[in-house]
């Protein structure tokens, strides 16, 4: 977990590609299906990032113990074995997010699956209007 961490302050060189595993399997809040391999997840964390960064308003993405308010946040980690589950926190919109997300990795400490959590109901349609807005403009055009 602590490149994941080291990732979302901007600081691992390789960035996703150096934590994710080719057959990685992404599982969305809003998408029924799994969503399977590197590049897939690693279009949908992209586009988390952007999407739940927190209000702009509140000083963007923070990772770490003391954030702005609105800003993204884990508040808990709980670690057993190759799975960690870390809470997080942050607003969209002026809306509170709250979510977990589920990582779990390989014995070479890449991540082999990652799950999304996220509440309440009000909090998850609007993350589904703006992944799904991301999502298409980081389409390749053309």
């Amino acid at each position: 977990m602590a490149k994941w961490h080291q990732h979302l302050r901007g600081e691992l060189p390789g960035g996703l590609d150096e934590l994710l595993h080719d057959d990685v399997v992404f599982y969305s809040p809003i998408v029924f299906t799994p969503q399977r391999g590197k590049a897939l997840t690693k279009l949908y964390l992209e586009a988390a990032g952007q999407t739940l960064p927190g209000d702009t308003s509140a000083g963007g993405p923070i990772e770490s113990d003391t954030p702005k308010p609105g800003g993204f946040r884990y508040t808990k980690q709980v670690m057993a074995g190759n799975v960690a589950v870390l809470e997080f926190e942050t607003s969209v919109e002026g809306k509170y997010v709250n979510g977990v997300d589920i990582i779990t990795c390989d014995d070479d400490g890449l991540i082999v699956e990652f799950r999304v959590m996220i509440r309440p109901l009000q909090a998850i349609n609007l993350v589904h209007r703006q992944m799904a807005d991301m999502l298409e403009s980081m389409k390749p055009s053309g």
